[in-house]
């Protein structure tokens, strides 16, 4: 029997071995694919050894493996996965803290921002002052507070361009702005071979163009020797077009997955068969992502050569005279992480995708320009533009629009094609034209002059109504005027604010044929002293009389039926006087002005105008005393108010001063 259990013993022994040795195997070459940057392949495989491992001592184990599988994942772009691969591996108290900061990372990258945050937090207890973590909880803010104040550009996925698989770094091939031309993985590219990397297909350049109504015609592959089983993709182009910049796989199994940058030629709309670009002796770095300038000197590209700030740089290098002219872009832009898919816009703005400036998670598009002392200004480009995926690949066509490439909203990870436009900004200015009674003037003039040289004339609609569009922080002079009518002008100023704006301005006309009252002008009872209070109603007289320089007024002023005529005559010539005075000091030639005190003689006709405000008195009714004293003590005081007012009527319309 000790017999029998000793056998059984040796053979579980050599059972054990044997499974250990086996999934030691897969493991190995889960290692193996990842070294080599076989994301896609090792994540299966590590997954595989994952759920093999469910005994109580394989928990050191599995934490290791949740924490290679939450790698792979988040180079996929998989942050959930990744999220969840990071969790199990905290869970299974993986020793190395970097599987908090990655989650920290991933669930940024998945929009979690409150939950990022605590873990950020939680991993800066035990490296105090990590620059990533710290930029990471800037970032997560940020995100935060561009919730509510998102910026203006519309921003939309482009069907046309996009299939089920990965889409990307679009650019245009030349100023013409009619063929854009991309990378895509989608199931018609050269080749059968799935990449390593991604599982998906490897990487061809393909492109759209415009049909002669100006839209895009469905893409297909470039023409030439381009494209091949490998992968190629992220392209730049001289600035005549002619010759294609483009990053290529350096694939071998004995060494990681690399990139190199190539050039094609195009002849008769046909692309050659790329040759590589020598940018220095070093065979061990990756260099990709090329951009060109816009004068076609300098090629800004990223690499992860050493000499730079961490991560993958951005570098340059003269494409005239490139012995010893290459650069790295410097400490404004580079960063301790990622900065890649440079995109000159002109040769003083650079855009950018880094993980390394503060963000809304993974990759954000950045913009930096150079400033007077030789550093550059960066900024991030805020959301809609830029989210909590990746958002990389930006080429700008007219104005303030283009395409990019984004990962958003996609389970997979993969790449589309999103559209984006900066909406010229809708300011408008809008009124009325009207008589001093509040109704439309019929066949109104307005002209509008700004001090950025506009010199505008609308003709006010049947209504009175009129309407202006603006530009942002002009200054504006604005006259209006119609047959019959005096001038009426306004200045005012659109503002700044980066966003939509209505302004809105009412002319009141008054007539050339009849009397016009100045509201608000105030004497003390039985004087013709101006109070204080007169002053606005004084100074949009004097306004009146500047905007109108051709004409003279009487300036007359009525009291109510109360006291003697001769009293009355005498008191409303003083208080005409008051105002004659007044305007006169204010510049306003004498013999332009005449004074005119007519006592109670001219009682008050009621108006449309005063009908509406006082509904106690019909229209047309005159406010004599034999009518006044038919009506309450309280409409008496009204009538009497009415009555006392100050009034000028045009007596020419031909003066000139000589």
């Amino acid at each position: 029997m000790n017999k029998h259990i000793s056998l059984l013993a040796i053979l579980s022994a050599v059972l054990i071995s044997l499974m250990t040795g086996c999934g030691g195997a897969k493991l190995a070459t889960a290692n193996e694919q990842m070294d080599r940057g076989e994301y896609f392949d090792a994540a299966n495989t590590y997954r595989k050894v994952y759920n093999k491992l469910t005994k109580q001592q394989d928990r050191p184990l599995r934490g290791e493996v949740a924490y290679k599988m939450g790698l792979c994942y988040n180079q996929l772009n998989m942050s959930a996965r990744a999220t969840a691969a990071l969790q199990n591996a905290i869970r299974y108290n993986y020793p190395d803290s970097t599987a908090l900061l990655l989650l920290a990372v991933n669930q940024q990258a998945d929009g979690k921002y409150a939950d990022a945050i605590k873990s950020y937090e939680q991993f800066l207890t035990k490296a105090p002052g990590n620059k990533t973590a710290l930029n990471g909880i800037a970032g997560c803010r940020l995100a935060l507070d561009a919730k509510g104040n998102p910026t203006r550009y519309v921003v939309k996925q482009n069907k046309v361009f996009n299939s089920r698989r990965s889409d990307f770094s679009p650019m245009y091939i030349d100023s013409s702005l009619d063929q854009l031309y991309f990378t895509t993985t989608n199931e018609k590219v050269t080749g059968d071979h799935r990449s390593e990397i991604t599982g998906m297909k490897k990487g061809d350049i393909w492109f759209s163009r415009k049909n002669e109504r100006g839209e895009w015609m469905k893409p297909e592959p470039v023409e030439g020797e381009l494209n091949t089983e490998m992968d190629e993709g992220i392209i730049s182009f001289s600035p005549d077009g002619s010759t294609m910049y483009l990053t290529k796989a350096r694939r071998s199994p004995s060494s990681a997955t690399g990139v190199e940058i190539y050039t094609s030629q195009r002849s008769d709309a046909k692309w050659s068969a790329p040759v590589k670009l020598e940018i220095t002796a070093d065979t061990l770095s990756s260099y990709g992502h090329p951009a060109v300038s816009p004068d076609g000197r300098w090629l800004c590209f990223t690499s992860d050569m050493p000499g730079g700030q961490g991560g993958r740089d951005l570098w340059r290098i003269n494409l005239k005279e490139r012995a010893g002219s290459l650069e790295n872009m410097g400490e404004f832009i580079n960063t301790a992480g990622d900065e890649m898919f440079p995109y000159w816009r002109t040769d003083s703005i650079l855009y950018f995708a880094s993980d390394g400036h503060p963000g809304f998670g993974g990759l954000d598009l950045f913009k930096a320009t150079l400033t007077p002392s030789g550093g550059w200004r960066v900024e991030n480009m805020g959301q809609p533009v830029n989210s909590s995926a990746d958002d990389f690949g930006i080429t700008f066509g007219a104005g303030e629009s283009g395409f990019f490439s984004s990962n958003r909203g996609d389970a997979y990870g993969r790449d589309h094609i999103y559209s984006f436009e900066l909406p010229d900004l809708r300011i408008n200015l809008s009124g009325y034209v009207l008589d001093k009674d509040e109704e439309p003037v019929p066949n109104a003039i307005i002209r509008i002059v700004g001090n950025d040289g506009s010199n505008r004339k609308e003709i006010a609609r049947n209504d009175g109504t009129f309407s202006f569009p603006l530009n942002r922080g002009v200054r504006y002079v604005m006259l209006a005027g119609a047959k019959g009518y005096l001038n009426a002008r306004k200045e005012f100023e659109a503002d700044n604010a980066e966003e939509d704006a209505d302004y809105y301005a009412d002319f009141i006309l008054a007539s050339i044929n009849k009397p016009v009252v100045i509201d608000n002008i105030f004497y003390d009872f039985d004087k013709a002293t101006l109070r204080p209070e007169s002053k606005t109603a004084l100074a949009e007289m004097v306004q009146v009389m500047n905007d109108n320089p051709n004409i003279t007024i009487e300036m007359a002023s009525h009291t109510d039926r109360k006291g003697s005529e001769e009293y009355n005559i005498k008191l409303s010539q003083r208080r005409a006087q008051s105002v004659i005075d007044y305007l006169i000091e204010a510049g306003i030639s004498a013999d332009r002005l005449q004074a005119m005190g007519y006592g109670k003689s001219r009682p008050k006709t009621i108006t449309k105008k005063l009908a509406r405000e006082f509904p106690q008195f019909e229209e047309g009714t005159t406010l004599t005393p034999e009518y006044i004293e038919t009506l309450s003590a309280e409409d008496q005081e009204v009538a009497d108010q009415i009555n006392r007012r100050t009034e000028f009527q045009v007596l020419s319309t031909n003066y000139q001063m000589y």
